[in-house]
Formats: C-alpha cells, sequence, structure tokens
C-alpha cells in the first residue's frame, strides 16, 4: 500500500506529507482545493506525464515521492525485476524486495510481512525529469513498470490495470484459482518448443549438413592416419637436435676423453696428473699420516674420472650419422607442424579436436534417426497439451460465465441496470497450432485463448473492449464492480478513484461506500467524493482545503477525527446549518458502524 506521500511545489501544493493508513481512505473538500492535484500528482508518481505547468509557479522544480509497504506475495513477483536492474539486493532469508523488516502489526486492508519500496520523480523547468526507485535513478519506462503493478488510478485510465488486456487472462484464472492447470499447460508448450525447434536446426540447410560431415570426415581420418601420440613432437625435436649434430657431438666427446686421459705431446692427460698427484700425496702421508685422508679423497676422484672416460669414449664412439632417420624425423615433424596450422597449436589439441569432430560426424551422421525421434516428440507433446489446452479453456468458460454474472450483479446495484458484462474467449486456427477436435489452433504459454473483457454500459449496445469505454464517474463504477468481484485475484495493493460519485445521488453513494469498504480486506482504497453518503464508510477521512500564506494560495490537507469528521459530514448533506443537520449525520455514522461492525 501507498503508506507515505510527500508531494513538494506541484501546482498550489507547496509542501504536503501524508501518512497513509490501511483501509478506505476518503479525501473531501471544497472543488477547486486540491484533491483532484493529490491524484494527479500520484499519476506523474507513477510514470504519468510530467508536465512543467505542474510546477508550482515561483519555483524551479516540483517533487513527488512515495513509499508503498509491498504485501509479500507482490514483493516477490518485483524482486527479480527489481534485483535485475540493479535496484534491490537480493536477500538471504526472504523472497521480496529486501529493502525493510515487516510490521510488527497487521490491521484491516494491510498484507503481513511487507517490503518497502520507494518511488521518487523530480521535475524541473528545462523539462527535464528524474525517476528514482530506492534512490536510483532509472529510465522512465522502468519506473512505470514498477509503478503500474503498485496504484490502479481509476479515472485516468492510463494507469489501470483492468484496461491493459494482457491482464485479463490473468485476472479470470487468478478469479478461478486455475493458475495450476495453466503451469501445467506452460510445461507442455516449453517442451513442446523445445522439441520443434531442435527438429527446425535438424531440418534447416541439410546440404550444408552433408558438406560438413565430409568435411569432418576427411579431417578424422587425416588426424586418426597420423596416429599421433601425446609426447611425441617434443621427443622428435630432442632427437633431430642429436641427429643434426653429430659431428660437434662426436667432436665434443672426443675433446673431453684426450684431456681427461688421451693427452698429447702439448698436454698430459687430466688421469696421467693425477696419477703424479696420487705418488706425490703418498710420499706426504709416510712423513704425515694425517695426509691419509687427503689421499683417499685423490684415489676416489681418479677412479671417476677413470670412468668418466672410458663413458665419454663409448659415447664418442657410438655417434654415428644417420641420414635416413634424421630425414624420417625431419617428415614427422613436418606433418605433425601441417596439422598443427590446421587443428591446434600442440599434438594434444589436435587429438581433441580430432575428438569433438567425431562426435559431431556422428551426430550428423545420426541426424535422421534423432529428426524421427523429435517428431515423434513433436506429435506427442503437441497432443498433450492440446489436451491440457482444451480442459483448461472449459473451465475458464465457466469461470467466465460466473464471473460475468458477478459483474452484472453489481452493477445492478450500483445503478447501472442497464449495463452488461462479457468475457470473450477466442481461438485462432493455425497450421501450427495445437491439435483440438481435429483442427489446430494457435497457442502460447497461456493455452488456446485470446481474453479479453467486455463491457455494455447502455441497453442495446453490443459489449465492446473494457479499453474503449469512455472515462468518468461511470467508468469508475464499472471498475468498482469489477473489483469487487475480482478482489481476491487483483494484485495491485491501492486503488484510487477520483470520479466515482459523478451521476450519482445519496442512496447509491451508500453503496458504493459499501462497497469500497469491501474492497479493503486485500486492498487500501483512496477515494475523491463529495457525497457524505460514501465518506462515511472511511476508516480514515482527509480533509482537503485551501489556505493563503504569505500572499499565495497553498492545499492543507487535515485527518479528521471524531467530531470534527461529523461536521465535515454534515457540511456534505447540505441545507440549513443546524443541530438537525449534525444529527442526521450522526445517525449516518452510527448506522455505518453497525453496517461495517456485521460486516
Amino acid at each position: 500500500m501507498l503508506s507515505e506521500l510527500t508531494i513538494t511545489n506541484f501546482a498550489i501544493i507547496d509542501h504536503l506529507q501524508l501518512a497513509l493508513p490501511p483501509g478506505l481512505i476518503v479525501l473531501t473538500g471544497e472543488t477547486g482545493a486540491g484533491k483532484s492535484i493529490i491524484i494527479d500528482a500520484v499519476s506523474t508518481l507513477l510514470g504519468g506525464r510530467a508536465d512543467t505547468e505542474l510546477i508550482r509557479s515561483g519555483t524551479d522544480g516540483a517533487r513527488v515521492e512515495g513509499v508503498f509497504a509491498l504485501p509479500t506475495e507482490l514483493a516477490s513477483e518485483l524482486a527479480p525485476f527489481l534485483q535485475e536492474q540493479g535496484l534491490a539486493e537480493p536477500s538471504p532469508t526472504r523472497s521480496g524486495a529486501g529493502l525493510a523488516e515487516p510490521s510488527p502489526t497487521r490491521q484491516r486492508g494491510e498484507a503481513s510481512g511487507d517490503d518497502q519500496l520507494i518511488l521518487a520523480r523530480e521535475m524541473n523547468r528545462s523539462g527535464r525529469n528524474v525517476c528514482r526507485v530506492n534512490g536510483r535513478a532509472v529510465p522512465l519506462s522502468i519506473f512505470s513498470q514498477v509503478g503500474e503493478r503498485l496504484v490502479d488510478i481509476h479515472g485516468q485510465s492510463e494507469h489501470l490495470s483492468l484496461l491493459r488486456v494482457r491482464e485479463h487472462q490473468r485476472f479470470l484464472d487468478r478469479y478461478a484459482g486455475l493458475d495450476g492447470e495453466r503451469s501445467a499447460v506452460s510445461e507442455n508448450v516449453r517442451a513442446l518448443r523445445s522439441a520443434r525447434e531442435e527438429a527446425a536446426g535438424l531440418r534447416r540447410d541439410e546440404r550444408t549438413l552433408a558438406q560438413r560431415a565430409d568435411l569432418l570426415q576427411y579431417q578424422v581420418r587425416e588426424i586418426e592416419a597420423a596416429r599421433l601420440q601425446p609426447d611425441e613432437e617434443e621427443a622428435l625435436q630432442a632427437e633431430r637436435r642429436l641427429l643434426v649434430n653429430v659431428e660437434r657431438l662426436s667432436t665434443l666427446a672426443n675433446d673431453v676423453f684426450q684431456t681427461l686421459a688421451g693427452g698429447s705431446d702439448e698436454q698430459r692427460a687430466i688421469s696421467d696428473l693425477l696419477d703424479g698427484v696420487l705418488r706425490d700425496l703418498g710420499e706426504l702421508e709416510k712423513l704425515d699420516p694425517k695426509v691419509g685422508g687427503q689421499r683417499k679423497v685423490a684415489e676416489e676422484a681418479a677412479y671417476q674420472l677413470e670412468d668418466l672416460g672410458r663413458t665419454l669414449r663409448a659415447y664418442r664412439d657410438g655417434v654415428e650419422f644417420n641420414p635416413v632417420r634424421l630425414e624420417a624425423v625431419e617428415e614427422r615433424l613436418d606433418l605433425i607442424h601441417k596439422l598443427k596450422r590446421k587443428y591446434g597449436s600442440s599434438v594434444s589439441d589436435i587429438l581433441r579436436y580430432a575428438d569433438e569432430a567425431a562426435s559431431e560426424l556422428n551426430a550428423i551422421t545420426h541426424n535422421e534417426e534423432r529428426l524421427a525421434e523429435l517428431e515423434k516428440d513433436e506429435t506427442r507433446l503437441a497432443a498433450e497439451a492440446g489436451a491440457l489446452a482444451a480442459a483448461l479453456s472449459a473451465k475458464r468458460r465457466d469461470a467466465a460465465v460466473r464471473l460475468a454474472a458477478g459483474v452484472e450483479r453489481e452493477l445492478d446495484e450500483l445503478n447501472m441496470k442497464q449495463a452488461t458484462f462479457a468475457v470473450d474467449l477466442q481461438w485462432k486456427e493455425a497450421d501450427d497450432g495445437l491439435p483440438v477436435e481435429g483442427k489446430r489452433f494457435a497457442f502460447d504459454l497461456n493455452g488456446l485463448d485470446q481474453i479479453e473483457f467486455l463491457i455494455s454500459p447502455n441497453v442495446g449496445e453490443p459489449p465492446k473492449p473494457l479499453a474503449r469505454i469512455a472515462s468518468g464517474g461511470e467508468t469508475s463504477r464499472l471498475m468498482l464492480a469489477l473489483k469487487a468481484v475480482l478482489s481476491a485475484a487483483d494484485p495491485v495493493p491501492t486503488l484510487i478513484f477520483d470520479e466515482i460519485d459523478q451521476g450519482i445521488g445519496g442512496r447509491v453513494g451508500g453503496i458504493v461506500g459499501r462497497k469500497l469498504w469491501g474492497l479493503t480486506p486485500a486492498h487500501q482504497v483512496l477515494c475523491v467524493t463529495h457525497l457524505p453518503q460514501l465518506a462515511v464508510y472511511s476508516d480514515a477521512h482527509l480533509q482537503v482545503d485551501k489556505a493563503e500564506a504569505e500572499g499565495r494560495t497553498v492545499t492543507r490537507v487535515r485527518m479528521l477525527q471524531n467530531q470534527d469528521r461529523i461536521e465535515e459530514l454534515a457540511a456534505m448533506l447540505g441545507g440549513p446549518a443546524g443541530k438537525a443537520r449534525l444529527r442526521s449525520a450522526e445517525e449516518m455514522a452510527e448506522e455505518t458502524v453497525r453496517v461495517k461492525g456485521g460486516g
């Protein structure tokens, strides 16, 4: 519900802050006092036109802000959208908008577990206006999508959910309790669409698929013929390095061997020099036994150098130039290089590509089998969806009759006996539709029905779409009749009736008041009225009047209680002022208390 409304520099309102309770709230006052301006401000807050003429003269800009307490169900519905737009943080413990703790108490017309949502709109004389949701600036389109879920303004059709045809199916299903059946249809339709999309993909451009299969088959064969091993390239590169450098390897090995053991005329071998070291250490040990350890170290070094020399001589003698093997290694590396250019940057990538290509080739090869399987699934799912959708439609048609009868009863009580109401349910034939009784009909996730509410306000006129009816008090009463029947199915928490008492008298006004109050278990209801018979049903009575402040006209609003309220009701009754008029207002209020107490 709209729990707080703040209006600044809007038309003749300089600053107004209203705390709005749940239940039925009426706004009364003289014509021109500013009642409809308050409604215009709410319309602006919901995304309506923000005309610069609405900015109070002598000021640079206007601002309207509303604080909304959302019932849990609506908060849960809005949460994904708000989170997607970055307007609310996901809550780990609750499914709502995640902005405020629930109210500790609950009154008539107020849902438990409320979340808080704040909308604000700022206008300036340059024509620029800023829309904010929870303090964050958003485009007007996003702002309006949020606002239309929070308030219905009856009398300004752009904010009326019942005039949006796309909502009619949802209203009917909620009225009839058919959400479960519709969900079952939606599930089958999704499965059917999935099967159709996959089958269409398989049928699409069979020539391209055949060409792709030929290419994949060639690629898989080429890679398989190479018989690649994962670490083969590294091993081949190491072997090639040795084969290419045979002469250098032999020379280096021989040089090391000669230095260690061979020697030459110019230079003695290290082994010969080490023999001399050992002889000298032996003589030294005889003179000083403490040198024995160093001699053993030298002996160990001599043995190791001897082994090293033998190893290098064998290595030198084993080095052999093999042009045949070198050519084979070069060819193998060249093959791997060519495959890498086609299929990947490494042998592992090439082998992975081969696996993926084989899988794709297998899928294409079995295309006909999969297509036949999908066509079978499509036939089965279409039949199932058709049967479920037809059963859902039959229940909708039964509910439509009950809904129409209920609305017409309400209209009759609202002094619109001549009006008729109908729910139009249409099926449209389509070649790719769902099969029902030998024909095929267009469908969507909600079934086969194209649903629209129709109304005929006057005798002899055919019913017309609800969205085309004229605005004004008659429209408001039509909306009230619908709201009264659809109250439990209508998720919009706040309803505003601006012109509902046009053209009706006191007796009907009392009926309208009782019906408006009857909406409050599920909704907060605001109503602008001149009829005391309607106003007396209010749970909160706001008086709107004009005053002069510092040479300017301003709008003031005060909450009426007890005797002040009786006096306002008496003034609305008209006629000569006095005790009789006050007594009439008191009796009317007492009777209303009895009616509400029994209701």
